[in-house]
């Protein structure tokens, strides 16, 4: 096993860099390289990489349907699964499943420089047209009734309860916790004011005309759901997305939301940097006022509190006491900025 000196050592360790698995791709491997989570492949078919998938086989059909769907509509800036030589997507190997995509070259985006996210919100939009008529598709809809938990149409106030209902039982946790920590003491000291963020939020989605848009095809995308900046490369001006590991079906604002969160988050919640994100979406894919008002009920939910809290009291992530601690706080530390970016988004979008 390649001794890896890198951060996620704990998770690369657990692959099985075996020639014989490779053998099952027709590869043959000169070196791996550790990048992130996954290992980059020198082979005789030129750089690869290897990825261990941690969910069902369903779901990774799923996923490659959606993909495969996108890529023949004319959006062939995303990953490509490689083939086995049985014709597969995958290789089951000692209780894992492993894939190998194709390796794709460019710079991360930066959400600091205004071009990346000029040419990512547009690339957004391109990709979520390119969807348009996957779920009309027989196969696909097998796909879905095997993989319900990633169809979210229809579901946004349901899964806002039960988030509402996690965070009260982490509550529950940390009250009831006679050794509180740092951590605790700060979550217990905001997260009321968190939840009332949530049903806030669920009162805009209840407000809006959000069940009526689930009844739009045209509003309906496949949703990539984890637009982080390592997930989006540049080249050249041409945007590639990579891992759709948690790809979803849903209304498209759900991306564009999941966009927005993720570029303002850590600039103080720069309206400006929100604007440019919409303007570069609906000059290629437009939204309606339905759909802004949906987002901006979207842009309501406590997302970054209530991960930071349900990572830390379920131990979803192997991140020191420090870690957590930093996290919340840069957190709780954002709320008036945030609380302006919602006042300011509702005013200039007449939400």
């Amino acid at each position: 096993m390649l001794d890896v000196r890198y951060k996620d050592k704990a998770y690369l360790s657990k692959y099985d860099l075996d020639v014989n698995l490779f053998s099952k791709f027709d590869l043959l491997v000169y070196d791996v390289i550790p990048v992130r989570k996954v290992f980059i492949l020198d082979t005789n078919k030129g750089d690869k990489v290897l990825k261990k998938v941690n969910y069902s086989i369903n779901q990774l059909e799923f996923v490659n349907y959606g993909i495969e769907y996108i890529r023949n509509n004319h959006f062939d800036k995303i990953i490509q699964f490689e083939k086995t030589k049985a014709g597969l997507i995958y290789v089951k190997w000692k209780d894992d499943i492993y894939c190998i995509m194709n390796l794709v070259e460019g710079r991360e985006c930066e959400y600091s420089n205004p071009v990346d996210i000029n040419l990512t919100s547009r690339a957004i939009a391109a990709l979520h047209k390119a969807s348009q008529g996957l779920i009309d598709k027989e196969e696909f809809k097998k796909l879905l009734a095997k993989n319900d938990q990633r169809y979210l149409i229809g579901k946004i106030v349901q899964n806002y309860r039960n988030k509402l209902d996690e965070l009260m039982f982490f509550k529950s946790i940390a009250t009831l916790n006679e050794n509180k920590n740092d951590f605790d003491d700060i979550f217990l000291e905001h997260v009321e004011y968190y939840a009332e963020n949530i049903k806030k939020s669920i009162n805009i989605i209840k407000g809006s005309l959000y069940l009526q848009l689930c009844g739009e095809k045209e509003k309906i995308a496949f949703c990539h759901h984890d637009l982080a900046h390592h997930n989006i490369l540049i080249n050249k001006e041409e945007v590639y997305f990579l891992d759709f590991d948690y790809a979803v079906i849903d209304l498209r604002v759900h991306d564009v939301c999941n966009f927005i969160n993720k570029a303002i988050k850590n600039f103080c919640y720069d309206i400006d940097k929100c604007r440019d994100i919409l303007k570069g979406y609906t000059e290629i894919n437009p939204l309606d006022d339905r759909e802004l008002k949906v987002l901006y009920g979207m842009l309501s939910f406590p997302e970054d509190f209530y991960s930071i809290s349900k990572d830390y009291y379920t131990r979803k992530k192997q991140w020191s006491e420090e870690i957590f601690l930093s996290r919340l706080k840069k957190k709780v530390e954002y709320k008036n900025d945030r609380e302006k970016f919602l006042e300011d988004f509702m005013n200039n979008y007449n939400c």
